[in-house]
């Protein structure tokens, strides 16, 4: 028998980042992504639920209630459940800076608060049963290295300020590790922010198998490397242990996903770990052997699905179904080595 857990869903959001800005390709609009999502099928098994990027043109963070259940409405009909939710936490939206001044850290907190507004109507419809509410530092590394004590410190009061507003609502925030976010660029860092923060029942990680890889060359963060280039399988071995022991206990949400250890950035997004194709000749990673370091005790942290996240692949990628199939297939087989009923 195969296993029911985790639930496999498709992100809605690689319509949104990197596009639509001055230069970049256009948005895919949100019917298009569930359509691509439902057409997908692997000997029988589809995607069972999306992961949504609360952001014009697909989810405006002010849709009236009504509106949100339209939409949910909608999922539902495809046979799909609402899994996690992303926040607009950034500048430019309705949140801004969680290292900046008060007026741009309640910003932030702001938007998670509107975010927890979406997530109860979900809930009181019945699309979405599991998932949090991802967010970041809404700020980079660059301007944390001004003050890389102070500017983890106000991070960290902000995660809990926002923490406090997620728990009221029975949401968990999970802080997605990515080399483009300020004192969350490196494995080290990650993991002093989240000790800081200090609310492991409301604050923990989202780890993208893309992202985390750039943690063990240490893009942005030359002295947290733990591999350096020509590695052997065994130093790989030993360093991805290394990261996934100390994260892993944090981890609240999973992204399946493949890096060929190159960074990218389309639109006005800054470049983080190139996402790749499941199937990828250049890919660096063993999709399914190292999302089973992540998913050691995944059911014991109250993860129910994991998602594909395909940031930033060329529209023409996405329009093709066999993508898709592609990701499925890579995602079926890491449900069947370490899924759970």
């Amino acid at each position: 028998m195969s296993n029911v857990f985790p639930k496999l869903h498709n992100a809605m959001w690689p319509g949104l980042v990197g596009k639509g800005s001055p230069g970049a390709e256009p948005f895919i609009a949100l019917d298009r992504m569930l359509e691509l999502t439902t057409q997908a099928e692997v000997n029988g098994q589809k995607f069972e639920g999306v992961d949504l990027f609360l952001f014009d043109p697909h989810i405006n963070i002010d849709l009236s209630d009504d509106d949100v259940k339209r939409v949910a409405d909608k999922i539902a009909s495809k046979g799909l459940a609402v899994g996690s939710l992303v926040a607009p936490v950034w500048p430019g939206t309705v949140g801004d800076s969680s290292m900046g001044g008060p007026e741009q850290r309640a910003k932030f907190v702001l938007a998670v608060k509107k975010a927890c507004r979406i997530a109860d109507i979900l809930k009181a419809h019945g699309v979405r049963k599991y998932g949090v509410i991802r967010i970041d530092a809404a700020d980079g590394p660059a301007h944390w290295l001004s003050d890389p004590v102070g500017n983890t410190k106000k991070i960290a009061a902000t995660f809990r300020e926002a923490a406090v507003v997620a728990a009221a609502h029975g949401e968990r925030l999970a802080a997605e590790g990515e080399i483009c976010w300020a004192g969350m660029h490196s494995w080290r860092n990650m993991v002093n922010l989240l000790e800081q923060v200090d609310m492991p029942g409301t604050v923990g990680f989202q780890a993208d198998q893309a992202h985390t890889y750039l943690y063990l060359m240490g893009y942005n963060a030359p002295e947290d490397a733990l591999l350096q280039p020509g590695y052997s399988q065994a130093e790989f071995d030993a360093a991805y242990t290394k990261m996934t022991d100390v994260l892993r206990p944090w981890t609240i949400d999973f992204h399946v996903a493949q890096n060929d250890g190159t960074v990218h950035g389309s639109g006005s997004h800054d470049k983080t770990g190139r996402h790749c194709l499941a199937d990828d000749p250049n890919g660096k990673l063993d999709i399914t052997a190292t999302a089973g370091y992540w998913l050691k005790g995944a059911a014991d942290r109250g993860i129910r699905h994991i998602c594909w996240d395909g940031c930033m692949f060329p529209n023409a990628t996405l329009e093709n179904p066999k993508t898709w199939n592609t990701i499925l297939g890579a995602m079926v087989k890491v449900r069947d080595a370490h899924g759970w009923n």
